[in-house]
């Protein structure tokens, strides 16, 4: 029997906060998605500002992340490294760009947080400042 933790709703509303936050603190606009470990939707926030493809990238970011295990900009790193199409993950949702970082709590992967909208940098530090909100 195995035992597994998962990322509560009250979680993922507590990392988009987070967030929001500090883009309003810096007079910013960005996506943020939060998933749960198979990469599926658990929260979502448009801030003032953010542009409309960075609604889909953020989510997609979340997904990477969360399915596999791994910040979504080392996915896209492997990718560019071995000159394979995203398409290899079977799954037009998987992404390359940095900015998805994934949730672990006692060693577990429980979920993974998207950022889009700013330059990739500070997509990926503010994905992962909401992830250690949980770790």
């Amino acid at each position: 029997m195995y035992q597994r933790y998962q990322l509560s709703h009250i979680d993922a509303m507590r990392i988009v906060e987070a967030i929001r936050l500090d883009l309003e603190a810096q007079g910013k606009g960005a996506a943020i998605a939060v998933a749960d470990s198979q990469g599926e939707l658990l929260a979502f926030l448009r801030t003032d500002g953010c542009k409309l493809p960075s609604i889909n990238i953020a989510i997609n970011k979340a997904f990477t992340a969360a399915r596999e295990g791994k910040p979504s900009r080392e996915i896209g790193d492997a990718v560019r490294t071995h000159n394979m199409p995203m398409t290899n993950f079977g799954d037009l949702r998987y992404t390359a760009w940095g900015g998805g970082v994934p949730i672990f709590y006692h060693g577990q992967l429980v979920g993974a947080v998207g950022v889009s909208g700013l330059p990739e940098e500070e997509d990926m530090v503010l994905a992962a400042k909401g992830a250690a909100l949980i770790a």
